[in-house]
This record gives structure tokens, sequence and C-alpha cells, in this order.
């Protein structure tokens, strides 16, 4: 998926610090089933500006994994994307636990799981000591794909070095 939103422990912890009690003991070891938790969810710094600056020169979706023993998540991520994202991301979310079946150029996710091992493009091993940040999968795309601070008027490009 192209933007995500890490469930590492200093972030869960976050999350879960917004949590009632009653929701802490119930979903025990089991928190990304706790309704409603994935629109709690903040950005991680630099993704909103580095998905809008590559939605707008490749055809960009986002592919996200929804916890099967959550129905709301699934709503929760769409929600997610609205807010965030607005219309740069319209019709571009595609909820999947098979993340290989997808087609495309480059695969940008935090996690080998639900196919992205097998994603047949490259995937771009995010929070991995080469991608560790935002920052460094746009630096990527300069150096690898020409990417440049040529932006359209008023696009973000603070982000491209």
């Amino acid at each position: 998926m192209l933007i995500r939103c890490r469930e590492g422990p200093s972030e869960l912890n976050v999350l879960l610090d917004k949590l009632p009690e009653q929701f802490l003991t119930e979903y025990h070891d089991r928190e990304d089933e706790i309704p409603g938790i994935f629109a709690l969810m903040d950005p991680l710094p630099g993704a909103i500006d580095s998905f809008i600056q590559l939605s707008e020169r490749f055809d960009t979706y986002i592919l996200s994994t929804a916890p099967w023993g959550n129905p709301s998540a699934w709503s929760d991520k769409l929600l997610w994307v609205k807010k965030h994202l607005g219309n740069h991301a319209t019709k571009r979310l595609i909820l999947t636990h098979h993340k290989n079946l997808n087609q495309g150029d480059y695969l940008i996710d935090d996690r080998t799981k639900n196919g992205a091992a097998n994603f047949p493009g490259e995937h771009i091993h995010f929070l991995s000591p080469q991608f560790p940040d935002w920052e460094a999968v746009m630096a990527y795309f300069v150096k690898n794909r020409g990417l440049t601070k040529n932006c359209p008027p008023g696009s973000p490009s603070d982000l491209l070095p």
C-alpha cells in the first residue's frame, strides 16, 4: 500500500491511550480487532505530501489489508483516506489480503505479508533500513525515476531533495 499508518509498538500505545479501558481488556492481544481503531490513526510524517507528489506523476493506488476479524476496519480505512487524502485518492483504495494479485511497478509497504513479498513489481520495504521514512522513499524516486522539484504550481514539493 502506498500510505500506511504503522501499528508498531509506540504508535499503537498512543492509539490505545485514546480508548476506554473496556476495549483494552476485551481485545487484549487482538488490538487490530478493536472497532474504530483504524479511524484513530494519524498519518506518518511526510506521508500525505509524498502521496500527493507521487500521484501527480504516477497512476497511484492505495493497497491495504483490513483485519478479517474487524468489520469496521474496512469502512474506517475508507473514511481515513477520504479525510487525509481527499480528492487525491478518490476511488483509489484497494483493500485486499493478496497484494500480489495487483499489477504495478512499485509497492511501498512496511511488511512482506499479505502478498507484498510476491508483488510482481518492485517492493519498496518501507520502515526498513534502506527506506526508514518518506524522505528516503522520495529520494529513491528522485534518483531512480528522475522525479524532480518541477511540480505544478501549488503542489507540495518540499519533500524532494
